[in-house]
C-alpha cells in the first residue's frame, strides 16, 4: 500500500478536529446544564469560588475549568488562578434567550447521538427513525439553537418576501402550522405577535410535546396569547 504522507496527515488533521468537537460536546453541555458559563460571566473566579456560586464540586469544577480553558471557552489568568469569559464568549454561551445561544447545538448534537444504537439498527432492517423516537434533547436542543434566527428573520424579512402572506395575516388567515412545538412553537408564537387576528390550527407530534414540557420546566420569555385549535393534545 502506498500511503502519501502528506495526504494522510490532512486527513488525520480532520479526524483530531472531529474528535476534539466530539469530546468538547460533553462539556459545553455540562456546562449549560449546571449554569457554570452564567456564573462565571457575573466575574472572574477561581475553581472554588465558581463552584460556590453553583452549587457545585470544586474538584469537579476544576476539571471543567481546565478543559474550557484549553478548548478556547473561557479565559485564564496565570497571575491570579481565577478564570472568566471574554465579551464574545459570554455573548455566545450565557442567554439562551439571547440572538445566538451555541451550547443548543451541543445539546442537539449530543441527544442525536444517543439514537446511534436505533440508527445502525434501521441500517440493517430499513425499517426507518421517527422523529418522535429522538431522545428529548434533539427537539429541546434545535429550539435552542435555532430560534434567534426564526424570531430575528420570520417576521421582518421572511414573511414579507412572500408576495401577499403578511396582508393576508393582516386581515386574520387561517393557517396551519405543523409541529407547532419547539422552535416551530416559537416561529408561531413570533407570528402570533406580529399578526394577532391570525388563528392557526396546530398539529403536533410526540417528541415536540415532551420537549415543550422539558422547556415548560425551565421557563423562558412568556408567549403572547393567541387563539389556537390542537390537533393533537401534550399529555
Amino acid at each position: 500500500m502506498a500511503v502519501d504522507t502528506d495526504r494522510l496527515n490532512a486527513f488525520l488533521g480532520r479526524f483530531v478536529g472531529d474528535l476534539g468537537g466530539t469530546v468538547a460536546a460533553g462539556g459545553v453541555v455540562v456546562g449549560h446544564r449546571l449554569g457554570l458559563y452564567r456564573a462565571l460571566a457575573d466575574g472572574p473566579a477561581t475553581p472554588d469560588e465558581l463552584a460556590a456560586r453553583t452549587g457545585t464540586h470544586a474538584r469537579y469544577v476544576a476539571e471543567w475549568l481546565r478543559g474550557q480553558a484549553a478548548g478556547g471557552y473561557v479565559e485564564y489568568d496565570a497571575a491570579t488562578g481565577a478564570f472568566s469569559l471574554t465579551e464574545e464568549q459570554a455573548f455566545a454561551l450565557t442567554d439562551p434567550e439571547g440572538p445566538l445561544y451555541v451550547p443548543g447545538a451541543f445539546v442537539l448534537a449530543l441527544g442525536a447521538l444517543r439514537a446511534e444504537s436505533q440508527i445502525t439498527d434501521a441500517f440493517r432492517t430499513g425499517a426507518g427513525m421517527g422523529w418522535h423516537e429522538q431522545h428529548d434533547d434533539v427537539p429541546v436542543g434545535c429550539e435552542m439553537f435555532f430560534r434567534p434566527g426564526y424570531l430575528a428573520n420570520l417576521v421582518p424579512s421572511w414573511i414579507p418576501a412572500l408576495d401577499g402572506v403578511a396582508a393576508k395575516l393582516n386581515t386574520g388567515a387561517a393557517v396551519a402550522s405543523p409541529g407547532s412545538v419547539g422552535p416551530r412553537k416559537r416561529r408561531s408564537t413570533s407570528c402570533s405577535r406580529a399578526f394577532p387576528d391570525t388563528i392557526r390550527a396546530c398539529v403536533t407530534d410526540p417528541a415536540g410535546c415532551r420537549a415543550w414540557r422539558c422547556r415548560a420546566r425551565h421557563p423562558a420569555r412568556p408567549s403572547t396569547p393567541s387563539r389556537w385549535s390542537r390537533s393533537t393534545s401534550c399529555t
